[in-house]
């Protein structure tokens, strides 16, 4: 299967859903009850691409292996897919189970999601789902009703579409037969500091539950490292039996599919508890395909002197989930010092090819050549955690800014610079710039004084593909209206 390098449509996002049911289905046997429901629903779509999430539930008699089938009436083609096994004849699409999702008992569902490719004219959802042949009508056909004598319609839509809110995907979490929570195993190239494996959250202690308000969802596109997107985080509030308070604006969520469906993430947050404490929290996370919950692996930075100091030395594990209805993100954290990692396990796999992204800076030496792009960002005012486990974390919130030269725009507000001060003091700006073309571009820049080295990840089928080669270096931050000047220059 290959991957789809496309461009985001950054206007406006087309989703619909459709679900099969309100007739009753044919039987495939004279022996057995059958029936099923299968929902469909297209999640994000660009120029040349789309994806799409289907659930079916098998409402007959148990069934051990199951072929799932529908027919396109566009022209679009599956490139990819996860949590089962695609093959496609012309417009006839087959997906069969893989190994832990085949038996279904009465009532029971699987999901799986995929990446498509469509003519850019018209994407209609399909309506003709069958599972294992039958039709899936919503409804049940008892046993010893004769084979082949539908009492209904098949295939008629029980609800048009409906549009989310949101371009974000929601899917049902999947969990292994016997319902058993698995430890998930990173990938070793971003193993969230886990690498026996990420345990399940909820076999520790809740230490807090936060939502957080959602703004724009940044669209980035496929990028050199894989589907990017970033998520603005605008506040929220957190609550938990020791430590509580808001989530201040500024964060960010920093979320990566790559070419298999797996899915790497990074968040930010800045915390400020009910007695004016503020926290540094950034979380590492996981999931596997076609799994909108995210395993998180937080790490806290809380002031030595303060009543949160014991933040620091924890073992932690939450969860991680984006709702598209109310434009929230939700995360928990739980304390799971002492939990070991155990069966069921879910090892994720990096597909080949594309580079890894990094958790750290990346370094490069050289010296100064021709000038790229310059930028002037402006600042808010600065927030200091005091001195905790790493040093004094000082955060620089960044609210705007233009460029100029080989990259003219603006940079939008959100992120910041999470300075680390000490010794060696480090600087770590996160933020988004947006071109005069309407193309995104996802900015790090990272180092010592005098030792930046930028990264950068824009389309990679995009006009600034150039940008995504790491071979730049930046000018320290300079005096500037209402912030700082930055030069970006390439390295020789």
């Amino acid at each position: 299967m290959r991957i789809v390098h496309c461009r985001a449509l950054l206007a406006a996002t087309t989703a619909a859903a459709v679900v099969v049911g309100g007739g009753i289905a044919a039987a495939t046997s004279a022996h057995a009850a059958t029936g099923c429901r299968a929902t469909y629903t297209i999640s994000s779509q660009w120029n040349g691409g789309f994806g799409a999430n289907v659930a079916v539930t098998n409402l007959g008699d148990p069934i051990s292996g199951w072929q799932l089938t529908w027919s396109f009436t566009a022209g679009q083609q599956v490139n990819q897919l996860w949590n089962g096994t695609v093959r496609q004849a012309g417009a006839q699409v087959t997906v069969t189970n893989v190994s832990w999702n085949g038996t279904l008992g009465t009532g029971a569902g699987a999901s799986f999601g995929f990446n498509g490719s469509w003519n850019n004219t018209t994407n209609p959802v399909p309506t003709d789902f069958a599972l294992n042949g039958t039709p899936c009508t919503g409804s049940i056909t008892p046993s010893g009703t004769p084979s082949g004598t539908p009492s209904g319609p098949p295939g008629t839509p029980s609800a048009t579409p409906t549009a989310p809110t949101s371009p974000t995907p929601s899917v049902t979490p999947t969990t292994p037969p016997g319902g058993t929570e698995p430890t998930i195993v990173p990938d070793p190239s971003w193993t969230c500091g886990t690498p026996a494996g990420i345990v399940p959250p909820t076999r520790g202690r809740l230490v807090l539950r936060a939502t957080a308000q959602l703004g724009a969802v940044h669209d980035v596109g496929v990028t050199q490292y894989g589907h990017r997107r970033l998520l603005d985080i605008r506040g929220g509030t957190f609550t938990g039996e020791r430590v509580s308070g808001t989530l201040l604006g500024g964060g960010l969520d920093l979320e990566l599919t790559l070419g298999n469906g797996t899915v790497e993430l990074e968040q930010i947050n800045v915390l400020r508890t009910s007695d004016g404490t503020l926290i540094y929290l950034r979380s590492c996370g996981v999931a596997p395909a076609g799994n909108s919950t995210v395993r998180i692996v937080p790490d806290f930075e809380a002031p030595n002197s303060s009543a949160y100091a014991w933040l620091n030395s924890g073992t932690f594990a939450g969860t991680r989930v984006v709702d598209t209805a109310t434009n929230t993100l939700e995360f928990t954290v739980y304390d799971v010092s002492g939990v070991s990692p155990a069966e069921p396990r879910i090892q994720l796999s990096d597909p080949a090819g594309p580079p890894n992204q990094s958790w750290t800076c990346a370094t490069g030496s050289g010296t100064r050549g021709a000038t790229v792009f310059t930028e002037s960002v402006t600042l808010g005012s600065s927030l200091t955690v005091g001195a905790s486990k790493r040093g004094t974390r000082n955060i620089i919130p960044i609210t705007g800014g233009t460029t100029s030269g080989r990259v003219t725009g603006s940079i939008l507000s959100g992120g910041a610079d999470y300075q680390l001060i000490g010794s060696n003091t480090t600087l770590d700006a996160r933020y988004t710039l947006r071109t005069d073309d309407r193309e995104l571009i996802l900015v790090r820049n990272c180092g010592q004084f005098g030792r930046l080295v930028p990264t950068f990840e824009a389309r990679a089928d995009g006009p600034y593909a150039f940008l995504n080669a790491n071979t730049w270096l930046s000018s320290d931050p300079g005096s500037a209206p209402g912030g700082v000047s930055i030069t970006f220059y390439e390295r020789r």
